[in-house]
């Protein structure tokens, strides 16, 4: 590789972090957010004789990440929650049904999206836009409204600067963002503490979730959830509700888990932990990604990734654990 083609291809990269969290935020998908932004980077480096300098290169990079982008929500991507499919099953009724790995909202390390440095309003925007109740709600959004929704009130563009990206009208991108900004209203993303950095009173509440799960003390753990405390286990569309939903499904199917370790990591702008199941044959095995929410100092929601082949190695989690 040249020296002008290697200098290219440095100034482009210094973009992936944030065009990593663009994408995320337009696809629900940390995998396809990644494809999205390779793709994004092949294209540019393809074309970069072609860039004139009109506009910045960050203004270019955005453009082609958003015409990969819109070009898959066209193709009938669209991300989901459990709890936006349907309502929740009380835990006699309770059954675990799989459902296609294309239908759920995906978890993202903090590292692959959220800015090493710079403003802490701006870096607390950011966490609070990733979060997986805040994302779900983006995937309510028409594609374009989508684009214009993130780029406007996310990352702070100026209504001429998305409408020359989009192609359109600063009137056209009023409008889209208008019209987003009601529908997000309408799903009404729940609210969640901001948990990074985590202050002593969410540091001890932490402490007490991974002391009241791995002792399966239920009785402790009831204590740190919130009367509608949510738990989802994708890909399983289940999701339950309330303490005595909770607890059932964990003194009953879940039971399980019971002897579990917890080790703690962050993703979606929140605290999280890798969970490992005892393993027959010693130690403990990969089980599930667990995303917590954190609400008014209790635990408000627990989502329970199953598919650890898939995110163990993402969020650069151990295999396994020792005995």
């Amino acid at each position: 590789m040249s020296e002008a083609a290697t200098a290219t291809t440095e100034e482009l990269d210094k973009y992936r972090r944030e065009l990593t969290g663009y994408c995320y935020r337009m696809l629900g998908s940390s995998f396809e957010a990644e494809d999205a932004v390779q793709d994004t980077m092949v294209r540019a480096w393809k074309a970069i004789d072609s860039f004139e300098g009109r506009s910045s290169l960050r203004s270019w990079l955005y453009r082609i990440a958003t015409n990969v982008c819109l070009d898959a929500l066209n193709a009938g991507n669209k991300r989901a929650r459990p709890m936006d499919l349907s309502g929740p099953t009380p835990v006699a009724q309770a059954q675990l049904v799989k459902q296609p790995e294309i239908t759920w909202l995906e978890p993202i390390p903090d590292g692959r999206v959220m800015p090493t440095a710079g403003d802490p309003a701006e870096a607390a925007l950011h966490r609070e836009t990733v979060r997986l109740a805040f994302v779900a709600a983006l995937q309510h959004l028409a594609p374009k409204q989508r684009a214009v929704l993130i780029l406007r009130e996310v990352l702070a563009w100026k209504a001429a600067e998305v409408a020359e990206l989009l192609d359109t009208t600063v009137a056209s991108v009023n409008s889209a963002l208008q019209r987003a900004r009601a529908t997000i209203a309408e799903q009404a993303p729940a609210e969640s503490d901001a948990a990074n950095p985590l202050d002593e009173e969410q540091q001890a509440l932490l402490e007490r979730y991974v002391a009241a799960f791995e002792g399966y003390d239920m009785q402790a753990l009831t204590a740190l959830l919130h009367e509608d405390a949510t738990m989802t286990m994708p890909p399983f569309d289940l999701w339950l509700q309330g303490h005595e939903n909770i607890v059932g499904w964990m003194l009953g199917v879940g039971d399980v888990c019971r002897g579990s370790k917890l080790v703690p990591t962050v993703a979606n702008g929140a605290p999280a932990f890798a969970h490992y199941h005892p393993d027959p044959e010693g130690g403990y095995s990969p089980w599930a990604l667990i995303v917590l929410e954190l609400r008014d100092g209790k635990v408000a929601g627990m989502d329970f990734f199953l598919d650890t082949p898939r995110w163990f190695p993402l969020f650069d989690l151990p295999e396994r654990l020792d005995g």
